[in-house]
C-alpha cells in the first residue's frame, strides 16, 4: 500500500490523556491512516516534523455503534500512534501550546 507522507499522519490528537503524555516533552500522539505501519509513520514524522523518533506504539480504536431512534449506524475504526522522540530532540513549536 503506497501512502504519501501527508496521507499517513492525519492530525494530532489533543485530549486530556495526550496532554499529560506531552508534558514530558517527548511523546506525541497522532491520528494516522489505518493501513499505515510503524515504518511509514516513523518516516512521515521525521520528514514532516524534522525530529528523530525513538519508538512508536500503535493502537486501533474500534468505532462505536450509534443509534438515532430505530436506525443504527457504525462509526468507522481508526488508528492512533504514540510517537516517542529521541532524547534531546525538541518538540515542534506548533504542537507545544496545543
Amino acid at each position: 500500500m503506497n501512502l504519501k507522507i501527508t496521507d499517513v499522519i492525519r492530525r494530532p490528537l489533543i485530549t486530556e490523556k495526550t496532554s499529560l503524555l506531552r508534558e514530558d516533552g517527548r511523546t506525541l500522539v497522532f491520528h494516522v491512516a489505518p493501513g499505515a505501519n510503524k515504518v511509514q509513520i516513523k518516516r512521515a514524522v521525521e520528514q514532516l516534523l524534522g525530529a528523530k523518533v525513538a519508538s512508536i506504539r500503535t493502537s486501533i480504536s474500534h468505532g462505536k455503534v450509534k443509534r438515532q431512534g430505530r436506525y443504527a449506524g457504525h462509526r468507522s475504526d481508526w488508528k492512533k500512534a504514540y510517537v516517542k522522540l529521541r532524547e534531546g530532540e525538541k518538540m515542534p513549536e506548533f504542537l507545544e501550546g496545543a
